[in-house]
Parts: structure tokens; sequence; C-alpha cells
């Protein structure tokens, strides 16, 4: 399937190259070059490129483009789903997915390379058995690499390998048993002048920490299951009863994964946390200009509202801006034509003000639209689509619950402890 795969840094530059049945030259590399030009923005490549003898597919991680060689006809969504299975096991391994790691781990990024692919087939993308496979880089193991001339390669076939529940360790043991869960939603919204809800959807992940002895058997239901549409889920999920009962039954993984996501787009579902009023003009005469911008909660959250930051994209003839902000700090690139107003943390009881007056280049026409305001905030245990658990049940091996099960269920969080 995969016939080689090309690291591309966003200059442009092949940092690295992994074949796995014939080496291909970088020159098709050249089509993916053109694209990228064509582009302009790294996120506005296309994901597949086709060539006149290959197919080029890629996706775009941390600066660093992961762009792979497909010889025949393939669903591209399946050779994507692996890309980016290599660069979160990057992220596990190495803590991050840079070209600098990247480059100082190369051995290691080999290796595990040579084990998720068996000529050009997935074969082992769990990170529990990767880890069997492959130690995790440390300090003291790199030394004792260097001096023995041994490497990161396990000597034995992880347990797991050849069961039916491949994502998970055998003879697992802890002495306190615990399972974590994080509800993680992202709002996407426009908002018009007035103040109304032109278009909002949220993306959610449920990501989950278990560390729970033997081969647990975990039940997880939801209260208004219903209002989830487009899920994905970790190949533990047992997806018919989903289908049947919207219910997630599964044996979950040791450590941490993501368990779900999912997409709501019922735009009555999405509460917008804030509201805005900004008054931004341009005067006759074309030299000079107003801003004037409040930022207030709405009081239907409940929780403080943290990390606002606060970006306009200004037109072109604005050369300078001349702001006083009562909270936070505000900055104007004149090359861009970029400000940013981080307010961080909202204050209910003042709210944040950035007013002041723009400078425009001498002689240029008034802009004829007025700048759109991007808004990026954060709110702590909020599942802003209403998501509520309700129960967490688990099972051992003979499928009759724990003793002591105790959970605790908050908006946006919960964990349950045994």
């Amino acid at each position: 399937m995969i016939h080689s795969l090309f690291l591309v840094n966003s200059a442009g530059d092949i940092f690295l190259e992994k074949h796995w049945k014939s080496v291909i030259s970088r020159s098709v590399c050249d089509y993916f070059f053109e694209a990228q030009a064509k582009a302009g923005d790294a996120e506005n490549v296309p994901p597949v490129i086709r060539t006149p003898h290959h197919y080029l597919i890629n996706i775009y991680r941390e600066k660093v483009f992961f762009v792979s060689v497909i010889q025949t006809e393939v669903p591209p969504l399946f050779v994507i789903e692996f890309l980016h299975r290599v660069a979160e096991t990057f992220q596990d391994y190495f803590g991050e997915c840079s070209e600098s790691v990247v480059k100082d781990n190369v051995v290691i990024v080999y290796e595990l390379l040579e084990e998720m692919l068996d000529n050009g087939f997935p074969l082992a993308t769990e990170s529990n058995i990767l880890k069997e496979l492959i130690k995790p880089p440390t300090i003291l193991r790199s030394m004792v690499n260097t001096i023995t001339g041994s490497s990161n390669v396990g000597e034995m076939l992880p347990s797991g390998q050849l069961s039916t529940v491949p994502w998970r360790r055998a003879a697992v043991k802890y002495t306190n048993n615990e399972a974590y869960f994080d509800v993680i939603e992202e709002i996407d919204a426009i908002i018009d002048k007035s103040g109304a809800t032109v278009c909002a959807e949220i993306q959610g992940v449920i990501d989950a920490c278990v560390k729970l002895t033997g081969m647990p058997d975990l039940t997880l239901s939801f209260m208004n299951p219903r209002l989830l549409d487009d899920v994905s889920f970790h190949p533990c999920v047992r997806f018919k009863r989903w289908e049947s009962e919207r219910v997630l039954s599964f044996i979950p993984p040791d450590g941490n994964f993501r368990l779900m996501s999912y997409h709501v787009s019922a735009q009555n579902l999405v509460a917008i946390p804030i509201y805005v009023k900004q008054n931004i003009s341009f005067f006759e005469s074309g030299s000079s200009g107003r801003l004037d911008i409040t930022v207030g909660p709405k009081q239907t959250m409940g929780k403080p509202v943290e990390g606002l930051v606060v970006t306009v994209h200004m037109p072109r003839a604005v050369l300078s801006v001349n702001l006083t902000a009562t909270q936070g700090t505000q900055k104007y690139d004149p090359v861009t034509k970029v400000l940013v107003w981080d307010i961080g943390k909202l204050n209910q009881q003042k709210l944040p003000n950035l007013k002041g007056a723009l400078s425009l280049q001498s002689g240029a026409p008034k802009p004829e639209e007025n700048p759109s305001l991007n808004i990026d905030l954060k709110i702590q245990q909020l599942a802003i689509s209403g998501l509520k658990v309700n129960r967490l049940d688990m099972y051992g091996e003979k499928y009759k619950p724990f003793k002591g099960v105790k959970y605790i269920t908050k908006a946006g969080k919960f964990q349950v402890r045994t």
C-alpha cells in the first residue's frame, strides 16, 4: 500500500525518508512542492495529489508534512489515519513531533516506522504494543546503548500482539486502580454585528487515562447521547452496542488514549459563552479611524472565561494604532496588519475594553468593509454542548462489578477510582 514516506519541513526541505518496497526518488515530491506553492498556506495543501504514476497523500502536523507515496488506488482516509497514528506515536515517544526532535531520535524513528508498517501495510499501531517492541528513549537507556552497543528493540514478541485485544498489555497490575476521563470541546461559530449567531458547531473529544489491573470491561453511558453526531471511536469500542443502545462498551488500553471524538451541529444546542460589542469605523477622509471593542461574559455559563484572545485582521491601509486596553495587553504588527489583544481571564466586575485611534496610509481610499474579529477562549470544567455522563460501570474478568467503585461527575470532567 504505502511505498515511501517523506517528512518535509515548512521550508520545503526533505529531512527524513523511509522506503518499504522499493526506493522512490525524491523527485516525486516535486508535485507536492508545486501544490504547496499554489496553496500558499500550509494548511490549504490538498491532502491527495495525483501524479502520472503515483498518489501523494499528506498531513500537516507541528510544521511538518508527512507525505506518503502510493502506487495503487487505496481509500485516502485509510492512509491519512495511519499518518496521524505515526505523528501521534512520535508525540507519545518524544513529547513532540517537531523536526528537531525527529532528527535527534532518528534511529528510534526508523525502528518505529519499520514496526508500524510491514511491506507497506499497517502492522503495529497501538502505543502499548510498540512500547514493548521498542523502549521509549531515556537518558539512562541512551547511555547504556552507547556503551554496550545494544538497541531499544525488545527481544520478545509482545504478549498482546497476537491477542484479540491488541491495544492492551497483558498482566497489567496496579496498586491503585484509577481511571480519568476528560471531555474537551471546541466551538466554531460565526456571530454577526448585532450578536446573532450565523452558524455554530462543536467538535468534541473524550480523552482517557486508565490505570486498571487485569482486563477490565467498562461501560459508559450518557444522559443525552442523541445530541452526538458524526462520532469516531477508538478500536476498543464495541460499535454494535453503540448503534443499538447508545452505550460505550470497551476494554480500555493501558494508559492514555482518545476514547472518542464527536460533532454537534445543532445550532440551538451551541451556547456562545461571551458577547462582543465592537465599533470599528473609518472616516471619509481616509486618513484615520476609530476602534472600540468590549467583551463580556454571558450569565448562563456559570464558569470563568480564561485565555481570552481577540485577533483583528486590519485592512492593508492601516499603518499604526494608538489603543488603550483596560485589561490585558495589545500588540499590532504593521507588516502582517494583525492586532492581537490578549485579555487573559475575563473580569466580570469590570468588563475589558480596547479603544483608540487608527492611522491610515495617506491618500489611501476608505476601506470598503470593516475587519472581522477572531476570538479564542478557554472554559475549564464545562461541556458547552451540555453532554452529561450518566454512569460508568466496570467489570472484572468474571464480569462482576468492582467493589467500592466511586465516581465523581463534573461538567466536562469526571474521574473514577476503585
